[in-house]
């Protein structure tokens, strides 16, 4: 059942072709190329983004001032990113894309629960990113947003289809592309308009700072289940030290960078921002070539973002099939199928849902932390401090094997960490009975996070299950 065996040729299948050939089975160490740097570049470039810029642009649209918008937005950036980097380090060391790992503590067959949730988030924010570069590409080529949204997706497929080393390469270019479109945009910002006087008005709010804490954080943690899957080619020796610090800088600065002009974009549009997201960022910088320049940027930026999304859907449809079929591998037929399909969908979302993108969007973020910071703080425990990062991994795809098909003990964990924030939720989604003791502020994730790892060390304390001394790899790998 391992991988290997799944994958005679593996000097057919090393790092140095264009075409991924790999899906959710384990990399072998021959196979492992790459560095650090390209964490970085990978996550900062694909967080210089028109979608970043609008949820920024969200902590000041739905009331907050600008200085303590951008506070808010920095604490809970260090927080997500804290989190989504400890995830990124397991790549290297285990080989795996992030979601098959959750079969450790969900069992085989239990780990279709979070991944389905999965799935859904990789649907809505294809969906709204494919909106703003629908929007972009349409002003490119003269064509109606609809037209837009269809080649955009298009594009999506081709770069999603290549897979792994071209993701990354795309990573390097929109690194550059990102650095010198946001260096010209704060030159014109701040050349054109009396920043300071924005900067001058404060009004602390404890509600509006919660919110962009909230904001951000949820950006970051969205990540989590696919972060895995980009730094699982390199090396294991690979300082983990180094992988955390690379990709926790690359995400934390690069969204930190688009949200600053954000906020300061929508405080000065006012209400003319919504609805007009990309025409008024783009209106910005100039007219004429330039702001052909730029919306080439933003769509550009928003290629890497939204592959991002559906090669993890691709990574996760596959570990939910496969699980069920007691495989490791996919074949190239179902790779493209499951991309097309996942592409199709929300490019489909987007077109209906348009209009009004900019609310449920925000609700979606906030919404969507009540389902996955129980799954990433069980995760990041039993990494960590429980089975101490050794892992069995022809296990992972035997549901006869050690963690068996269904693990009720993680579930039922798993649906504690979701109920016990149900009380403190606040968005348009749901709200909670008990937001009132934090004067409405939804401070959810914070609770889940807390409560779910606590009761993940204590329920595998109290099961004392056999821990393994050593991470266990296919044979021949």
């Amino acid at each position: 059942m391992s991988s290997a065996s799944s994958a005679p040729h593996g000097s057919e299948r090393s790092g140095s072709r264009l075409i991924e050939t790999r899906s959710i089975d384990y990399i072998p160490e021959s196979e492992r190329h790459g560095n650090v740097f390209s964490q970085f570049t990978l996550w900062f470039g694909g967080n210089l983004q028109i979608t970043a810029i609008v949820t920024g642009a969200l902590a000041v649209v739905l009331g907050g001032d600008v200085v303590w918008s951008l506070i808010g937005l920095l604490v809970g950036q260090i927080l997500g990113a804290g989190i989504m980097a400890l995830h990124a380090v397991q790549g290297p060391r285990l080989g795996l894309p992030q979601m098959i790992t959750c079969r450790t503590q969900f069992g085989v067959y239990g780990a279709v629960i979070p991944l389905v949730l999965v799935c859904v988030m990789y649907v809505g924010f294809s969906a709204s990113g494919t909106v703003l570069a629908g929007q972009a590409l349409a002003h490119l080529a003269s064509i109606s947003d609809r037209a837009g949204i269809i080649a955009f997706g298009v594009i999506i497929i081709v770069v999603a289809t290549l897979g792994y080393r071209l993701i990354h390469s795309l990573g390097k270019v929109a690194s550059v592309v990102g650095v010198l479109t946001f260096i010209y945009l704060f030159f014109r910002l701040f050349l054109e308009n009396d920043v300071s006087a924005l900067l001058n008005n404060r009004h602390f709010s404890l509600s509006m700072f919660l919110l962009a804490m909230s904001l951000s954080s949820s950006w970051q943690i969205a990540f989590c289940p696919y972060v895995s899957d980009y730094s699982r080619y390199l090396p294991h020796d690979v300082s983990s030290g180094n992988t955390f610090l690379a990709v926790f800088a690359g995400t934390a600065l690069g969204t930190q960078l688009s949200m600053t002009l954000g906020v300061i974009a929508a405080a000065l549009a006012g209400k003319a921002f919504s609805g007009n997201e990309v025409g008024y960022i783009v209106g910005l910088g100039s007219s004429g070539t330039m702001a052909l320049v730029l919306y080439f940027a933003i769509c550009f930026g928003k290629i890497t973002f939204t592959t991002l999304n559906a090669y993890g859907s691709f990574m996760s449809l596959t570990t939910i099939v496969c699980g069920f079929r007691k495989t490791a591998t996919i074949t190239a037929t179902g790779r493209i199928i499951f991309i097309i399909g996942m592409v199709v969908i929300s490019c489909t979302i987007a077109m209906i849902s348009e209009p009004s993108f900019l609310k449920s969007f925000t609700q979606f973020l906030l919404f969507l932390l009540a389902f996955f910071v129980p799954w990433s703080a069980m995760n990041l425990m039993d990494y960590y401090f429980i089975s101490h990062g050794h892992v069995d991994i022809p296990a992972l795809s035997n549901p006869a094997g050690r963690y068996k098909r269904w693990n009720m003990i993680g579930i039922g964990t798993y649906v504690v960490g979701v109920l016990i924030q149900l009380p403190f939720i606040s968005n348009g989604f749901y709200s909670g009975s008990l937001v009132w003791l934090f004067d409405g502020n939804d401070i959810s994730w914070i609770i889940g996070w807390v409560v779910t790892a606590l009761c993940w060390l204590l329920v595998n304390r109290s099961a004392r299950q056999h821990r393994l001394s050593a991470t266990i790899f296919p044979e021949n790998s």
